[in-house]
This record gives structure tokens, sequence and C-alpha cells, in this order.
């Protein structure tokens, strides 16, 4: 169990500053967010709209990679770190916060596949609200320490950049492959 360390009393600090600042009905239903019930039939559907819609399904298959990876991910390092949580001190295993990682890589993967279907920036601003929503009503509510919800956004980058990356390549290689409407270029 990883129980010291310099970032540890800051953590606590916080926790005990804002935990049920908000009434805990606002706060669980922002923590729900991070649901797997709730955050991966978002990500589904974008996958479905953005393969459908482009032809192209690597980038779909990424996020869908990314979101499996989580668990295998996120699993370990709580076993290993055995962290108990703030209104729970006899559990084990909030460290890394799961539902921040599934919400994060659902709603920002979902965000990163819709947006080159979409006019405005809307996709990636209403992802980044869902997640931190998620992250916020965690740490409120006495789920997590703060420090579990940004490790779980840290260790979500690496997963989304590949998202990123393999959909930038998708989208640039399109504008080279002929179009049945506007045929070679």
């Amino acid at each position: 169990m990883l129980a010291a360390g310099p970032l540890l009393a800051p953590d606590a600090r916080i926790s005990r500053a804002v935990v049920r600042a908000v009434p805990d009905a606002v706060t669980e239903r922002l923590a729900d967010l991070g649901n797997v019930e709730v955050a991966v039939p978002v990500l589904l559907l974008a996958m479905a709209y953005a393969g459908r819609r482009s032809r192209r399904w690597r980038p779909a298959l990424a996020a869908g990679l990314a979101m499996a990876l989580v668990p295998a991910l996120i699993v370990p390092l709580k076993e290993w770190t055995a962290r108990p949580g703030p209104l729970e001190p006899w559990a084990a295993g909030y460290f890394p916060s799961g539902h921040t990682a599934t919400s994060t890589v659902a709603y920002l993967g979902a965000a990163l596949l819709l947006a080159p279907h979409a006019r405005r920036p809307w996709p990636m601003a209403v992802a980044l609200l869902l997640a931190g929503a998620t992250a916020v009503g965690l740490v409120l509510r006495g789920f997590h320490w703060p420090l579990d919800v940004l490790a779980s956004w840290l260790l979500c980058l690496p997963l989304l950049v590949g998202v990123g990356a393999v959909s930038r390549s998708t989208r640039g290689s399109s504008s080279r492959t002929p179009n049945l409407r506007t045929g070679p270029s």
C-alpha cells in the first residue's frame, strides 16, 4: 500500500475542504457520468456514427481499443496502490479513479471521432465538460481523492493521443483517396 509521500497531505487537505460542499444528490449524478453503463454507450454511438459516416473504421476501432485498455491500465494500479477512499478508510483500491478514466476515454474519444464531422468545436467542449463534471462529482461526493482523478487523466492521455493520431492519419489519407462523388483528384 502506498500511504506516504509529499502529495498525500495536500490531497487530504483539499478533499476535507470540498467533500460534501455540494448536496450528494447533485454530486452523485455527476459521478454517475463515469459509470460504464452511461459513458461507454456514448462512445459506441460515436464509433458507429463516425465509421458509417466516413466509411473509415480505423479511428472508431482505435477509440474502442482505448476504452478496452482502460481496465487493463487502471485495475492493476488500484490493486498495487490499495489506497483507501476519503470516506471509506477501511476500503482499498481508489487510486487511480476508474470512473474518471472511463468518462475521459469515452467522452473525449467520442469527441475525437465526431470532431471531423462537426462544423464547430462543440464535441470537444461537451466532452471536456462531461469528463470534468464526472471528476468534480467524484471528488465533491468523497468517492475519490483529487489525486485519484488527476492520475486517471494523466494515464488516459496516451490512449487519447493514440486515438487522435489514428484519426488524423486517416483524415490525411482521405484527401488522396478518390471519392464516389468527386472522383480522383
